[in-house]
This record gives structure tokens, C-alpha cells and sequence, in this order.
């Protein structure tokens, strides 16, 4: 499992091993619950947008709860956000971002920035109720294509390419060695398949397939593959 975890109290029980999750947790000396993150999401940005890719592994302590489950979800017209952690936590993260997203436009009648989607996906992580969520956010807006990656406790760092989940330093590797700024879409897509692929390799907490993300400034296209091969 990953180095990469954090504590939780008693409110946040509902991250035991017996639920579903993007990972499993464990019972601490302190009586805390410990959540490793077991999954790998990754995301990076191209010369003309951004791709994410995930695998479609979601666990329950050592079982494997689904091997279908969707961890790269559209939260705004030209930006998605992969997710690790609670199943459930993720998926009220998730909602809660897309109303935020509905108002923000709705009230100034404009497209909501990335950096703005990041602070308030950060501020919703600061305020405690989804810290047991480790996302990565992609998207494009009129200042071009941006990947954050975005910690538990609501930390926002923006960068070229990023990746969570127990696989991430397996991917990371592969990140380091073949990421290029100036590559196409298609080429970027490529290394985000690769890199999910050397975790699934090596990380037991993820696999079975892969999602793969194409954000550009005329939307979301989100696609699934059985194999992480029929994406290369």
C-alpha cells in the first residue's frame, strides 16, 4: 500500500475496509483509521488540452468491491476531476462541486476559471467533510490547460503533470521520464495510458481497465477500456 495516507476520526468511520472505496483502510495503534489512497489516477496537460486517466479498481479491504468503478468525473463544461479515496465522499465531493460550478455561472454569467475551481474544490477538503479525497483536476479555460493536484487537507499546487493514488509513484515514473509539454492530445493520451498501465503492474490496489479523459476548450470526452492495452 502507499506511504501517502492520512488519519481520520470517529465522524469519518465510514472509510472502514467494509465499505467500497478507492482504496482500503486500516485500524491505527490510536484507534484512528488510516486511509491509503489504493488507486492511481494521473493527469497531465498537452499543447492543445489536457488528459486524465485512471484505473477502474475500487476496493474493500483485500476484495475487490467493483471492477468497474468511474474515477474520472466531469464537474464542469471543459474540466474533470479523478478521485482516490471514499467511494461515498467522493461522490457527494463530486455533486457538491457541480452545484458550486451551476451558481458560480448562473450569478456572473461566465464561465468558471480552473484556478477558481480549484480554490473552492480546496475549500471544500479544508472544511473536513471530504477529507478522505485525494483529486486531481483537469481542465482548459481562456488562460489554457491546467492540471492541479489537490491534497487531502486542501493544499493546491499547480503542475504540468500529477498523480495520486498508491500506484502514483510507479506512474510518476513514467510521467518523469516521457511527459513533453508540446506533445498532441493523442501522444499525451499515450503516456497517461502507460503510466496507469507500470502501476497496474506493480500496485495490487489497482486495475481492471482503465478510464481515459480528453479535456479540450470544446468539452469532456471520457472513455473506458477493458484492458489497459486497447488504449495504447
Amino acid at each position: 500500500m502507499s506511504k501517502d495516507s492520512h488519519r481520520m476520526g470517529g465522524r469519518n468511520s465510514e472509510a472502514r475496509a467494509t465499505t467500497p472505496e478507492f482504496g482500503g483502510a486500516s485500524q491505527g495503534g490510536d484507534g484512528t483509521t488510516e486511509l491509503k489512497t489504493g488507486t492511481t489516477t494521473v493527469g497531465l496537460t498537452a499543447a492543445e488540452g489536457v488528459v486524465l486517466a485512471a484505473d477502474m479498481r475500487a476496493s474493500a479491504g483485500n476484495m475487490v468491491a467493483s471492477k468497474n468503478a468511474r474515477k474520472i468525473l466531469q464537474i464542469h463544461s471543459s474540466a474533470a476531476l479523478t478521485i482516490s479515496g471514499s467511494v461515498s465522499a467522493a461522490q457527494s465531493l463530486v455533486e457538491s462541486l457541480r452545484a458550486e460550478v451551476r451558481l458560480y455561472e448562473t450569478r456572473r454569467d461566465t464561465t468558471m476559471s480552473l484556478n477558481a475551481l480549484a480554490n473552492v474544490t480546496a475549500n471544500r477538503l479544508r472544511s473536513g467533510n471530504f477529507q478522505i479525497v485525494q483529486p486531481v483536476l483537469g481542465g482548459v479555460d481562456d488562460e489554457g490547460a491546467h492540471v492541479y493536484s489537490i491534497g487531502p487537507g486542501g493544499s493546491v499546487m499547480e503542475e504540468t503533470y500529477a498523480a495520486s493514488g498508491s500506484g502514483s509513484p510507479f506512474a510518476l515514473g513514467v510521467l518523469e521520464g516521457e511527459y513533453d509539454e508540446e506533445a498532441s492530445v493523442d501522444d499525451a493520451r499515450t503516456t497517461a495510458a502507460r503510466a496507469v498501465q507500470s502501476a497496474t503492474e506493480r500496485d495490487t490496489a489497482s486495475g481492471n481497465g482503465l478510464s481515459l479523459a480528453t479535456i479540450t476548450e470544446e468539452g469532456v470526452d471520457i472513455d473506458s477500456y477493458d484492458r489497459v492495452e486497447n488504449a495504447l
